[in-house]
């Protein structure tokens, strides 16, 4: 996801006077400018940089919707909202088979030790925005153990 175009996006909402998408649009610019000026580069913002602070924000979001309490459908459906708007921007994640797949295809001699700290540790670096750190882990786990 290009910066740009979250930014047009967001003018968008605001000509079209859509208050609740423009303020979640402006969250994530918000902390995407925030994560760049982070890492020091605010004027050369990367690609993969904005795609790893939307799967946060949508991490964060998804976590907000979990743990708010069923007596508040205002704050429910308002974390709600904010998580369909964020997970349009969000990328594409790798399914169950393909982490499979790509592990065996490129860390099979360090599966075949079923050392699961170890295969975690050349994997995770590999995946970093391609995929949930969860299903990783799971995926890992179940090589393992086979």
């Amino acid at each position: 996801m290009q910066m740009e175009q979250l930014q047009k996006d967001m003018i968008a909402a605001m000509k079209a006077k859509d208050k609740p998408r423009k303020e979640a649009i402006s969250s994530l610019v918000s902390a995407v400018k925030k994560a760049a000026i982070d890492a020091g580069c605010r004027d050369d913002i990367k690609e993969d940089m904005v795609d790893q602070v939307i799967l946060k924000e949508l991490k964060t979001v998804k976590e907000q919707i979990d743990t708010c309490p069923a007596e508040r459908e205002d704050l429910k459906a308002e974390y709600q909202f904010r998580y369909d708007v964020i997970q349009e921007y969000a990328p594409s994640l790798m399914s169950e088979e393909e982490i499979r797949n790509f592990i065996m295809e490129k860390f099979a001699d360090i599966v075949a030790q079923k050392n699961k700290g170890m295969i975690m540790k050349n994997v995770m670096p590999e995946l970093k925005g391609k995929a949930d750190g969860k299903l990783i882990n799971q995926v890992v786990a179940k090589l393992c153990e086979s």
